[in-house]
């Protein structure tokens, strides 16, 4: 409760600092300032049935009281929320924020504020915090309960199955039974016990935070969702009610809806008395047209009601930005002033990407799942997939102050010390889900630096509250010495994470010394890049013929056409290069002088070693030839054995399979590519007196007639292994990777529709468009809504059209789409690579959309249809999407697209191949004083981190998409040579290099990573010179 004479913000109480984001203010922004005069008691009743006591000016403004209640919640999505009271005419309004307290509140002792859910969203995934959905469960408890929220058993059974399963965890029957006759979630409850118990025995394992996600699904479909009537009648005086929502006015007859009149349809809402007045667009397609509906309701206090209630919504999801207040006339005013304040939907799911917050834990107050467990459910944060604590112990808070909403604590690195020192958790992962940048960066230390990017898809905690500190733990395992850190002892360097705090650190004095000893010629560091990449491409065909080989000979389904493929090709290129990688490490040792011979002249070349390495290469010509065979048969023994499908899915998850499968099998041709670029680099270093020149440009004429031979094979082989990649991020079509198909684009548009601008995901081939969305399951797949054949497709600019920036009209042969870019180059490339393909789909007589339509057909739904129906299918298709599914990579470029709303095309994935890079580089934080020595990979448009080369898996990745490489400014201290910055959005990056030429290979690779190309590869190019 709060003392009247303390006069603190709720913030302050709770030992919040000053800059903790609220949700109706700008990022940086503090709450207003209470304004002088006398002060009240307000009185705030939550979702969760609990008072607070907040003191306030009278004279402050209705925004001033709900900040403080957000900043009491910690909430950071406060702007779906408002203050619910009831006026002198006993009406319930919304507490307006532009308003003073005193002309809204007049008995404060006797009004009481609900703080309910205002705006409800068409999709819950829209809801980026775990603290804003428990808070619409509640709201959809309550609705339950008190029969706001109508349906059919079924339904009803199925949401209250869902609120027992997040409050007293997995099913009992002795103890579920008795729950539910304590206590009494929908009416009639006792004739639907049965029902409900029989749904709760199916919820084992999932977590309050799954619970909820899933009772939102539910809740979502039905046609009451979100309703709040406001009783009318029309012109012939027949009784219905009035009601809006995201889409537009709805209208309703008793519980059921009978029409509904669209945003894009409405031209002007207004009232004059007791009318409410909907004036329409003009519609051509109808002949019977009426411009103006007229409602007639009980007062004109409750037109203006509804009136305000309906611009709100119109603001919040149709407008890009708050809008702004109209000037004042000079002399008299006509019509009403009233206008929405806050945030848009947009600015505030762009507000939440865009900022990072520290995570303040929340208890909810009618569970008792002591534990929380991982959920299948994908964190919704950010650009990137986002980890989430795994539950050590539970705390019991010492506050005597109610404080019953916690969030899970994800303790930035930018936190308190004492937070720090309060809370580290550590997050438990599986597959390849290890592997990702900041996984455990949670550290003790007590100085402060920059919170690095969370980047990998991790479920969110079911029961949070804060936790202990998980001393000892790294990405969810103890130590090997199982000894944790104490927090009153030393504490690790914060240029350590927790993921690599075994890597050695190394002074600046030790870096001098080697620099000095070593050779500094360029053709050294370029036989040097050589050795790197060897030594990552010899692990890389591990991964095949140790790893991916004992899976295939455990596993009888295994086809022996599948095993002999692998095997023949494979074995021979392991053992051929392993030789290959010692001839290359003696020759740099003897470069560098680090043998007993200490003969400099004769050993200062490559050339030597590479021609007599290609020429062996040419002669095993056969095998490079075969992988398309091998993609084929893999592709064609899954298909014929779902274990084996299933098993290779598994394969995918580990571990050492960092990049997906197919891109293992493709690595012998990339590498061909690698051996010419570095004999290039060579060739063009040397003058041509040198001795090692000869050698070079033998073999980079042999390796350029075996690059020549095998272009056409590779180029069609990268398609198919990227319809084959694509395939699994789908759902909704079977034959992706037929016959000349050829992917060209994918990325993220937004797609306008009935509901607004609606993030999708698109992927363009050579004769269709298709667009999905991501799927809410544990799969993370993308789900086909809808393909646009290429063949008589038009394209054009649509930005004065519909005031939407970056936006352009598809038109095909049955429909049409207005989609947006997120930026003018994204809308660029689009049309370019659209127009491309639908010219050249003009002139091909091969592949047509229709070799899809069998597989759409079960999947594509109406997106703009304001109707949901509910049905049985619909409920138990959301109920048992996480026991069908099977678990599904959630780091593949295109989720990294997703949530960077980016795009990448074809030639970008060509150039990504061509450009890899190893080698060893010192990382240091934005606010670190050290460098971390770390073993960096560059492949696949991200960047793998190792302690050493010798790893077999690694420990952390960062993809690149949307970042940033520049040069560190004077301003940033960084006094050292050869050092690049990576950045995107708060997130920095430095990375140090041994030399120039390495530095400028690292910005090189990472720049084509980032930045797109043109529709030319360099590989076409070079082959046309």
């Amino acid at each position: 409760m709060v003392e009247p004479e303390t006069r603190a913000s709720a913030g302050q109480r709770l030992g919040t600092p000053e800059t903790m984001a609220i949700s109706t203010l700008a990022p940086g922004l503090k709450p207003p300032v209470m304004p002088p005069g006398r002060h009240i008691t307000a009185r705030v009743r939550m979702l969760d049935e609990t008072e607070e006591l907040f003191d306030i000016s009278q004279r402050a403004s209705g925004k001033v009281l709900f900040d403080m209640v957000c900043t009491h919640l910690n909430l950071v999505e406060g702007d779906y929320f408002g203050l619910e009271l009831q006026d002198h005419r006993k009406m319930a309004v919304w507490l307006d924020h532009l308003k003073p307290i005193a002309k809204q509140i007049r008995r404060p002792k006797q009004c009481v504020l609900r703080f309910v859910v205002k705006f409800f969203p068409p999709d819950h995934a829209q809801l980026l915090e775990e603290l804003t959905r428990y808070l619409f469960a509640l709201q959809i408890k309550y609705d339950l309960a008190c029969g706001r929220l109508t349906c059919n058993d079924s339904s009803a059974a199925l949401l209250v199955s869902h609120i027992i399963q997040s409050e007293i965890g997995d099913f009992e029957e002795t103890q579920c039974r008795q729950h539910l006759l304590n206590n009494s979630y929908i009416p009639d409850q006792m004739a639907l016990i049965d029902k409900i118990m029989e749904f709760h025995h199916k919820h084992v394992g999932h977590t309050p935070a799954v619970s909820d996600f899933q009772l939102l699904e539910v809740a979502r479909r039905l046609e009451m969702y979100g309703v709040r009537l406001h009783p009318a009648k029309d012109r012939e005086g027949s009784k219905l009610s009035l009601s809006v929502a995201h889409t537009g006015v709805l209208v309703f007859q008793g519980h059921t809806k009978i029409n509904a009149f669209n945003w894009s349809k409405v031209r002007k809402l207004s009232f004059k008395r007791k009318r409410f007045l909907i004036k329409l667009r003009p519609d051509l397609n109808q002949s019977a047209y009426q411009d103006t509906l007229e409602f007639m309701m009980a007062s004109r206090d409750c037109c203006k009601v509804f009136w305000k209630i309906c611009v709100e919504y119109h603001a919040f999801f149709r407008l890009f930005e708050e809008p702004k207040p109209k000037p004042k006339p000079v002399l008299f005013s006509r019509g009403s002033s009233f206008r929405f304040s806050g945030r848009t939907q947009k600015q505030v799911i762009d507000f939440v990407k865009d900022t990072e917050f520290k995570k303040i834990p929340f208890e909810r107050k009618h569970s008792k799942v002591q534990c929380n467990s991982n959920s299948p459910l994908p964190s919704l944060r950010s650009q990137v997939p986002k980890e989430s604590a795994k539950c050590a112990a539970r705390e019991r808070s010492s506050s005597p102050a109610k404080h019953h909403w916690k969030e899970p604590a994800l303790v930035s690195a930018e936190d308190s010390p004492a937070l720090r020192n309060r809370a580290s958790p550590s997050s438990q992962r599986n597959g390849r889900e290890d592997r990702h940048e900041e996984g455990g960066r949670a550290t003790l230390s007590s100085s402060r630096h920059q919170a690095a990017e969370p980047l990998n898809t991790e479920p969110v905690s079911g029961s949070p509250r804060l936790l202990g500190a998980a001393q000892g733990m790294v990405n969810g395992q103890r130590h090997a010495n199982g000894v944790g850190h104490s927090p009153d002892g030393p504490q690790p360097s914060p240029l350590t994470s927790p993921l690599l705090n075994d890597a050695a650190t190394r002074t600046d004095d030790e870096d001098e010394a080697r620099r000095k000893r070593f050779p500094t010629d360029k053709a050294y560091f370029v036989a040097k890049e050589l050795l790197t990449t060897e030594r990552t491409y010899l692990k890389d065909l591990e991964v095949i013929t140790v790893s991916f080989q004992s899976m295939l000979e455990k596993e009888e389904a295994t086809p022996d056409s599948l095993k002999n493929v692998i095997l023949s090709n494979f074995e021979p290129l392991y053992k051929f290069h392993t030789g290959f990688l010692r001839e290359v490490e003696q020759r740099l040792a003897l470069w560098e002088g680090r043998s007993n011979a200490h003969i400099k002249g004769d050993y200062q070349c490559i050339g030597d070693v590479m021609l007599k390495n290609i020429q062996g290469i040419k002669q095993m010509a056969a095998h490079l030839q075969k992988q398309s065979e091998m993609l084929l048969e893999l592709e064609k023994a899954c298909r014929a054995s779902r274990k084996l499908e299933g098993l290779c899915r598994d394969f995918e998850l580990q571990k050492v399979c960092y990049v997906p499968l197919t891109v293992f099998l493709l690595r012998p041709l990339h590498r061909l590519l690698h051996y010419k670029q570095i004999l290039e680099r060579l060739c063009k270093h040397y003058p041509p007196a040198h001795a090692d020149f000869r050698d070079c440009r033998a073999a980079l004429a042999d390796v350029s007639e075996m690059v020549t031979q095998l272009h056409s094979s590779m180029v069609k082989t990268e398609n198919y292994q990227k319809l084959l990649e694509l395939k699994k991020d789908l759902i909704g079509t079977d034959n992706l990777a037929a016959a000349g198909r050829e992917f060209i684009r994918l990325g993220c548009l937004s797609k306008l529709s009935g509901k607004g601008l609606q993030q999708r995901m698109f992927f363009l081939f050579n004769d269709v468009l298709l667009y999905t969305s991501r799927g809410m399951t544990a799969t993370n797949q993308f789900k086909v809504h809808g393909q646009l054949p290429l063949r008589g497709m038009t394209i054009r600019g649509s930005e004065d059209e519909w005031g939407v920036p970056h936006a352009f009209t598809l038109v095909a042969q049955r429909q049409s789409v207005v989609v947006a870019a997120s930026s003018l180059s994204e809308m660029e490339k689009w049309m370019e690579d659209i127009k491309t393909a639908a010219e050249q789909a003009e002139t091909s007589n091969g592949l047509t959309s229709e070799l899809m339509a069998s597989s759409m057909n079960d999947h594509k739904f109406l997106e703009d249809s304001a109707l949901e129906p509910e049905s049985e299918d619909d409920l138990s298709a959301s109920r048992s999407s996480l026991e069908r599914q099977a678990p599904h990579r959630g780091n593949t470029m295109v989720h990294v697209c997703w949530h960077r709303n980016t795009s990448v095309s074809m030639v970008d994935y060509s150039m990504a191949v061509e450009n890899q890079l190893s080698g060893n580089l010192l990382r240091k934080f934005k606010n670190s004083n050290g460098w971390q020595k770390l073993w960096v990979v560059f492949t696949n448009f991200s960047l793998f981190f190792y302690k050493t080369h010798q790893d077999d898996y690694p420990l952390a990745s960062l993809p690149l998409l949307g970042y940033s490489v520049t040069i560190p400014t004077e301003s940033e201290n960084i006094h050292k040579d050869y050092v690049f910055k990576l950045h995107f959005k708060s997130h920095v990056y430095y990375f140090r290099s041994e030399s120039e030429y390495s530095f400028e290979r690292w910005i090189e690779v990472i720049q084509s990573a980032t930045s797109g190309r043109g529709a030319v590869s360099s590989r076409e190019e070079a082959q046309a010179h």
